[in-house]
Formats: C-alpha cells, structure tokens, sequence
C-alpha cells in the first residue's frame, strides 16, 4: 500500500483530535503520522507485544496499539493512538477502520489496473479473465475504447500523472504505464458514443500534454470494445491507427482504426505481394520516371477529388497545362488520372510504393 495514501488517511483525522496518530509496518517503522518528526522511527517494543497479543489490542508506553487485519497474514499494518484511556481505545479503533477500507480500496484498484494491464497485453488467458473480474467485481460487458499516447522525441514520467488527472473517475477508467514512451488510456464508454467524441477526447490528451509538458505526442484510438475480453482486440488497433496512420499520412497526430481505409489492407499485406503489384502497375520502372512537379500535381489531383477545375485553380496553372501533365502521366504509365478506376489503382499503388520504402524494400 502506498505511503501517500496512509499519509492522507491518517492526516484527514488530525482535525478531529488533538491525539497522536500514526500507522507502523510490520518491521515496526513509522511509515505514517499525524506527528510528521516520528515518521521512520522504530517501535519494536510495541511489534513485539503484537506478537503475543490475546486481545483486539494492547496499551504500552502511553499509547494504544491495533492491528490493520489482512486475508491471509495476522496483521500487516498497525494503528496507534497517544494514550491509553478509553477515548484513545475508540479512535484507535476508528483509524483502523479507515485505514482498513483505505488499504481495501488501494490494493483492490491497484489489482483492478493489474488485471486490465495484463488483458491488453495478452498476458491472461480468456477463460481466466471471468474468474478475475468476478473477484474484482468488474462487470464483464461494459463497452471501454482505447487509445494509446506515444511520446515522441523525449519521455517525460510527469505524463501519467497529466492523464490520470484528466480521467478522475478511478473505477471506470483506467490509465496504464506501458513502456517510458507509452501510456494506455481505457474508458469506459456507451454502445451508441460516435467516433468524433473519441477523437475530441484524444485532442484533448494531445493539448494538454502539449501544454503542460510541452509534450509531442502520437494517439491511436482503437474500437469500441463490447467486454473486457474484447480489449486486447482494442489496444492492438490503436497501435496499428499509429503505425498506420503515421506511415501514409504524417500531418496527423491523432488516428483512429476506423479512419485507417486502405492503409489498413496495405500494412497488412506481405512485400513480396505489393512488389509483385508494383511490377504490374508501372511496367518497366514508369514510376521512377515522374519527376517532382509531376508527382506534386498527382497529389493535389487526388486532393481536389479529381476535379480537373479545381485542381488548376490551387495549382496556380492554367486548365489547359494541367491537361498536358494528365496526358504525359498517360502517357508514361498507362494510367489516366481522369477515370476513375485508373485513378484508385494509381493512388494504391502510390501508397504501396511508400509502404515498401518505410519497410526497407529494394523496390
């Protein structure tokens, strides 16, 4: 159990009295106290007593002593109160209490975090995850959407706290350290939630990472997964919208699966298979003849849906000399840019070109 949450505990009740209270591990140090100069002192003596203890509690030395109960271990925690009337013996037994369902609630959501950690990495069988969540008391069939936030060019540690702070609500939400360059976001959502919230949800972690940490980051937003063993299915999906995303678009810094189109088919196609229809497409190396202008002009061709009008007015050319490069693509490649079903084999087949060259192939 964390110190911090020992700390608070015990100081929420400092108000209350003006008794000394504090909690001791099972070594006998201090690890908390309304008394901040006796935290990391020992009481052996007191831990001793324990030891041999018949009743609820024990008085020594002008305090009064109780133990935090554990499944499985006698005591792992104990409360003490300066004093040894029947006041102390009533607020030992209170702050024991609190410290008891403080200690409850900690280790039953670090377990939780735990459990879900090891769902998205696979790191649990799927017949096992009913018998967990059943003992978290987590229901099974909730809806939960992931995105997973990347840093990029540098790790700032500060990010999980940032994240954590955005996302209060600690039993339905969930934020998870993956590596020092990766944090796992799962929310708990509706079946009828549309895609632009998430999107907005994934702006909103971008912005204030930027801003508080003057952070770069990368989110992929996986999709909507209908029960907790779907969410393995969810992170990997975020981690292709990045992979993807980055690969044939690198403007954007928030992605989503479901925006991924062909991207998607293509990052998942062997090279051998996207070499062979390279070879197809642009017989005797025609691509590698295009020079810079013609591919810029391509691309806005592609931008402006087509639209030769349109294409000519942000190109800053006239109609006429938009033609003349259409036709020499034409006549270079064999494809004409102006139908339709040219156009969707030249776009990828551009798209392919780019994924063999991101994955180091000599084509």
């Amino acid at each position: 159990m964390a110190w911090r949450m020992l700390q608070n505990t015990i100081l929420q009740m400092k108000e209350a009295t003006d008794r000394t209270i504090g909690v001791m591990n099972v070594s006998g140090e201090v690890v908390a106290c309304t008394d901040q100069s006796m935290k990391g002192t020992f009481r052996e003596d007191a831990l001793s007593a324990l030891e041999e203890m018949i009743g609820s509690y024990i008085v020594q030395d002008g305090n009064t002593y109780k133990p935090v109960a554990s499944p499985g271990a006698r005591f792992e925690y104990v409360v003490f109160v300066s004093g040894e009337d029947e006041y102390a013996r009533s607020l030992c037994v209170m702050a024991a209490l609190a410290v008891g369902n403080a200690k409850k609630y900690y280790d039953e959501k670090h377990d939780r975090s735990t459990f879900i950690k090891n769902i998205i990495l696979d790191n649990i069988l799927p017949g096992d995850i009913y018998m967990k969540a059943n003992e978290l008391r987590m229901p099974l069939d909730v809806p939960h959407i992931v995105y997973l936030i990347r840093q990029v060019g540098g790790c700032d540690n500060a990010a999980v706290d940032i994240v954590s702070n955005m996302f209060p609500d600690k039993d339905k939400d969930f934020v998870i350290s993956i590596s020092e360059s990766e944090i796992a976001v799962i929310c708990e959502t509706t079946g009828d939630a549309e895609l632009k919230s998430f999107i907005k949800a994934a702006e909103s972690i971008r912005d204030t990472l930027k801003s508080e940490l003057l952070a770069k980051t990368e989110i992929g937003i996986g999709t909507v997964a209908p029960s907790l063993k779907d969410l393995a299915i969810s992170y990997k999906e975020a981690q292709s919208a990045i992979n993807v995303g980055k690969m044939f678009d690198t403007e954007r810094d928030v992605m989503s699966y479901e925006n991924l189109g062909i991207g998607r088919l293509i990052y998942q196609l062997p090279t051998t298979l996207c070499e062979m229809f390279l070879s197809e497409v642009f017989k005797d190396n025609s691509l590698e003849a295009l020079d810079s202008e013609t591919l810029m002009t391509i691309q806005k061709f592609f931008e402006n849906n087509l639209n030769v009008s349109e294409t000519s007015r942000n190109l800053f050319v006239h109609r006429n000399t938009l033609v003349y490069r259409l036709e020499k693509i034409k006549k270079i490649t064999g494809l004409d840019l102006r139908e339709f079903d040219h156009a969707i084999t030249f776009k990828v087949a551009l798209m392919v070109k780019k994924y063999l060259s991101i994955q180091g192939s000599a084509f």
